[in-house]
Formats: C-alpha cells, structure tokens, sequence
C-alpha cells in the first residue's frame, strides 16, 4: 500500500526558486527520547519570496556548511527533497539536502 512518505514533491515547484538563509539551527541526536550534546546536523532555515515569505528549515547532515547570515542570503541546495508525513491529522513537510552553497557562487 503506498505510504504517504513515498510521495516525492517537486522542490522547485513548492518553495520556488529563490530561497534567503535566515537562520541555522544545530540538529541534536537523541537516544531513547533524550537529548545527546552532539551535533548530527543543521537545519537551514530559508524564507520563501514567492511564497508570502513562508519559512521552512533544510536539514543537511554532518558539519556546518554556512554561517548564520546577518541579515539574509540566497543560498541554493544541493540533492534538495522534500517529503511529506502525516502527524495528530495534519500533513507536513520535511525538507533535506546534501548541500548548501551561495547563490551568487559557483559549486
């Protein structure tokens, strides 16, 4: 039976195709619902022009690739999915990347 996690969401149609870095948040591990003091990610968090400047946060796994901008920057992804899963009757999307680079940079 298909899964509402197999569905694939064209990322350039969603979020559009400028996205401004505002902020980068540590992702934390966890074991046995307990917060670890080790870092195994980072969400970078982007605000969408095209769309009412809606945020959504971009998991990439291992070190900090970015800083935390003063201000904003646009930054493109690298390998970007997003998926959507299904939590308490309301459906929401998860975004992750392999990569991150400044827009106005060549990777």
């Amino acid at each position: 039976m298909l899964n509402i996690r197999d569905l694939k969401i064209d990322a350039a149609a969603t979020l559009g195709s400028k996205k401004l870095l505002v902020d980068v948040v540590p992702v934390y591990e966890y074991k046995d619902n307990q917060r670890m003091d080790k870092v195994v990610a980072y969400r970078y968090v982007v605000a969408l022009p095209e769309r009412a400047f809606e945020k959504i946060g971009v998991r990439i796994d291992g070190p900090q690739l970015i800083d935390t901008p003063d201000g904003f920057v646009e930054v493109t992804f690298h390998g970007l999915e997003l998926t959507a899963y299904e939590s308490g009757g309301k459906v929401n999307i998860i975004a992750k990347a392999t990569g991150i680079s400044l827009a106005n940079t060549k990777h």
